[in-house]
């Protein structure tokens, strides 16, 4: 048998979140950054992230990430986070995942009991802590990009559901973010169905409605990611939330089409937009931990450290902490017989 483009990966999850990761196959990618490489992949090489995250090799909640050599000279090691319908510039729960792998595989020489190295990620450099003991990540902490709120309580028309207030916040990623309680939802699992058909009609309907683009890097524009937050359930959180991530495109015209999934962790970029809102909005201050809480009741802590500027925005420098776990290692090959190099979607669970 005949076997081509072998990859090989590790898989992890952090706190619920499956955050796969390339480490062997491919060598580089062309780009003078990391941001470049991450084009490249988008314009040019697009099947490797069908190939890894559709069926039979993926399924609609999984998330994969590239490593690759840095471009930076403070950076230890580049990575390039691939989703469903987009390649983030930045993600908590990647970022996580990504430095578990690294670590407890010896990819980069792991210190205990605190390692501390740079990552490398198109939205730029992220500075990451990881607790180490017995040759295992015990807690990974990174200092994420600036975060930004661009709207604040601002009022969107949904079809649908009607008037519906939202912030919209840059944390890595474009979210917007509503209450879930209006909806008369509580954020658990087994409303997984509603959560993410509301999230999606609300993304769809904010994106149209409240243009937004990174000022500092225009490729980074439009919203692309919804969070409804909640009160908490778990006794250490301060609040709850649910993120949408989208795994098709919607048309208004059939229902059908409004496919996500929920981000599994309480989302590393998800919790730095939202905490950007609080504190515009002066419910949060510097030096504060803020426990943010998931669906699968586990636990985030963000803490925003300083102050920044991004264009005319005012930001904030955020750093989340939380936790990976390795679940496997693999090999993933393409048959040339193969009638689905590229991998599948059904709507039964897309």
């Amino acid at each position: 048998m005949r076997l081509a483009n072998m990859i090989n990966a590790v898989d992890a999850h952090a706190c619920g979140e499956p955050g796969r990761v390339i480490v062997g196959g491919v060598l580089d990618v062309p780009g003078i950054s990391m941001f470049e490489k991450m084009c490249h992949l988008r314009d040019h090489a697009d099947q490797l992230r069908l190939r890894m995250l559709r069926e039979p090799r993926g399924y609609p909640a999984a998330n994969c990430n590239l490593i690759l050599p840095p471009t930076h000279p403070d950076a230890d090691a580049g990575f390039v986070i691939m989703e469903q319908v987009e390649y983030p510039g930045m993600s908590g729960t990647n970022t996580m995942c990504v430095t578990t792998v690294l670590l407890e595989t010896g990819m980069l020489p792991m210190r205990e009991p605190v390692t501390e190295l740079t990552l490398e990620t198109p939205a730029g450099l992220v500075r990451v802590r990881a607790e180490c003991a017995g040759g295992k990540v015990t807690r990974v902490t990174f200092r994420n990009v600036p975060a930004f709120a661009a709207y604040l309580d601002t009022t969107i028309e949904v079809p649908h559901l009607g008037t519906v207030t939202v912030d919209v916040a840059y944390g890595g990623m474009f979210y917007v973010i509503t209450d879930a309680a209006p909806f008369g939802l509580r954020l658990t699992p087994d409303e997984g169905r509603d959560i993410v058909r509301i999230g999606e009609m609300i993304k769809a309907a904010a994106r149209e409605q409240l243009p937004v683009v990174h000022p500092e890097q225009p490729g980074f524009d439009g919203i692309t990611i919804a969070q409804l937050s909640g009160a908490p359930s778990h006794a250490e959180a301060h609040l709850k939330n649910a993120v949408i991530v989208s795994t098709g495109k919607l048309d208004w015209d059939r229902p059908s089409t409004w496919t996500g999934a929920i981000d599994r962790s309480p989302c590393g970029t998800g919790t730095c937009a939202k905490m950007a809102t609080l504190y515009a909005k002066r419910r949060l201050t510097l030096n504060e931990d803020f426990r943010h809480e998931g669906v699968l009741g586990t636990l985030f802590t963000g803490r925003l450290v300083g102050e920044a500027k991004v264009g005319t925005y005012d930001a904030v420098i955020p750093t989340i902490s939380g936790q990976a776990w390795i679940t496997g290692f693999s090999s993933y090959v393409v048959d040339p017989s193969d009638p689905f190099p590229e991998g599948f979607t059904v709507g039964d669970i897309w």
